[in-house]
């Protein structure tokens, strides 16, 4: 059975502070690895300020660095905390962006995670166009998914329907993937 195939990739719309049958949840994080909007900020307020205090030490990140802090409050045992590149500003923000997710995946692979949900990155206050974001997204999975061994479910966490259906598309061009769960 190849990885691929061992592999459970999903898209659902939903809260990722919510993800209570996954390890691991990816923070679209900001350098400082501080509370702030969007996704960050909802991890933040479930999770509660020991996210922020734990997080502080490692801070600053890079664009495509991923580092794991616990969960604190969140139903999950870890948070991997990547900052994606802000678009137009992170150069070249294609590669910065599948580094986050190669990294965040090479992280959790390490650490024995094997479920973990993550959000579309830089695609909210950061400006990343949706479609090429998913577009990324999906080419990184295809070629870091056959190297995992610990990782058995990535399921995407989308904001809306919308979101969910452009990242599922592209997902499907280059893996075999579970139907989108609304």
């Amino acid at each position: 059975m190849s990885n691929q195939s061992r592999i459970r990739v999903e898209c659902v719309v939903g809260d990722i502070a919510q993800q209570s049958d996954v390890d691991a949840v990816v923070n679209a994080a900001n350098a400082q690895l501080r509370t702030g909007g969007g996704v960050a900020g909802a991890l933040h307020r479930a999770a509660g300020p020991g996210l922020a205090e734990e997080g502080r030490p490692m801070a600053p990140i890079a664009p495509g660095q991923a580092v794991l802090t616990g969960g604190h409050n969140l139903p999950n045992r870890w948070v991997i905390h990547c900052l994606g590149p802000v678009y137009g500003v992170d150069k070249p923000e294609d590669q910065l962006l599948a580094d986050c997710y190669r990294n965040a995946l090479k992280l959790a692979d390490e650490h024995g995670i094997e479920r973990l949900a993550f959000p579309a990155l830089s695609t909210g206050a950061f400006g990343y166009p949706a479609e090429e974001a998913a577009q990324v997204c999906a080419a990184t999975l295809e070629t870091i998914l056959p190297t995992l061994h610990k990782v058995r479910l990535i399921r995407f966490v989308l904001f809306n329907e919308a979101a969910g259906q452009t990242l599922q598309e592209a997902l499907a061009q280059r893996l075999t993937i579970d139907p989108l769960e609304f």
